[in-house]
């Protein structure tokens, strides 16, 4: 039986992403042990670590009190086989390689507690994949933070066939109170992540091979028109907010001009054909809306995009954006 409460954890693998996971953990108030390839490689990256947690309070990016959290709860171990050896939560965040995964998870669940919860940050190779490499299938998943760790909540979990429920609510209670957010995907090579975004990327490198737009004006466009939802709102609540009918209608247009790659898909229509358009009419993806729901969402939206404005302002343009504007002028 896996732990019920994980309060101690080991990252192995103390680079950007290891580190960010790290610096979460440890931030929230958990112990946390950290591992690499030699003990000093280790205390280089734990200096690092906490010399990125005492700027990133100064700047006002960490809540105040996270520094002290994470100078106390962070610790570097001589070996993975230190690290792991007395833990509730094991996360792997090596190199994104098989043969380089399969030895460290050889080695983490042979020197681990057999009730430790072993996870591995992933980002495109399957559970199935992975797990033969452990010993105790049944305590493994992904759980795939993403890159700057500290600051996006967001967090993939991925079960193999033996991963059991429990192990997989005892991980998502933990981050919970690392305030971050999980979503459960199925076991596919790149997950939803990943694959979504590298759909989105691969269309964009086509519009710019195609001479449609540079790769500046595609990412103006992804970054203040769809993109400027995709904080508060995903695909399936846009499109019901949209219209599904309008949708429905969009890719006749598609369809015609790039063919069966972008025709409509076969969920639209049945639910248009059903006579639900979304929020205007009061049913869609999401089900059921109410006149007051319906209300309460518009609402929302329209203060959440309002405020994302306001943050955009406050910040001012990207360095990108200022070497886009300065390449356009000369």
């Amino acid at each position: 039986m896996s732990v019920q409460i994980i309060r101690s954890a080991a990252v192995i693998g103390a680079g950007y992403m290891g580190g960010g996971i790290a610096q979460s953990l440890a931030a929230s108030g958990m112990k946390v042990t950290l591992a690499d390839v030699s003990p000093e490689a280790t205390q280089r990256s734990l200096e690092r670590l906490l010399g990125e947690a005492r700027d990133f309070e100064a700047q006002g990016l960490l809540t105040p009190g996270s520094y002290d959290r994470i100078m106390t709860n962070l610790r570097s171990a001589p070996s993975i086989e230190e690290a792991v050896r007395d833990v509730d939560f094991i996360e792997e965040a090596v190199f994104e390689r098989e043969d380089v995964k399969k030895e460290v998870l050889g080695r983490i669940s042979a020197a681990a507690r057999p009730d430790a919860i072993i996870g591995t940050n992933t980002s495109t190779i399957p559970v199935h994949v992975l797990a033969p490499f452990v010993t105790g299938q049944e305590r493994f998943l992904t759980v795939h933070f993403s890159n700057p760790a500290p600051f996006i909540p967001g967090v993939e979990l991925v079960s193999g066939t033996e991963t059991t429920k429990a192990v997989v609510e005892t991980v998502k209670e933990m981050l919970g109170r690392v305030n971050r957010q999980s979503a459960e995907v199925a076991d596919r090579p790149t997950f939803v992540l990943n694959r979504l975004q590298y759909v989105l990327f691969k269309e964009a490198n086509t519009i710019v091979e195609e001479g449609i737009a540079t790769p500046e004006d595609v990412d103006t466009i992804v970054r203040s028109t769809f993109g400027f939802r995709l904080p508060f709102f995903g695909p399936f609540a846009i499109a019901d907010m949209a219209g599904l009918d309008v949708y429905v209608n969009g890719f006749v247009t598609a369809e015609n001009a790039f063919g069966p790659r972008l025709s409509c898909p076969d969920t639209v229509r049945r639910l248009v054909a059903e006579g639900k358009h979304g929020v205007k009419n009061g049913a869609g993806y999401y089900g059921q809306y109410s006149k007051e729901e319906a209300e309460a969402l518009v609402a929302y939206r329209n203060k959440a995009y309002a405020k994302m404005a306001e943050v955009l302002r406050e910040l001012g343009p990207s360095p990108l954006e200022a070497k886009k504007n300065a390449k356009s002028r000369g």
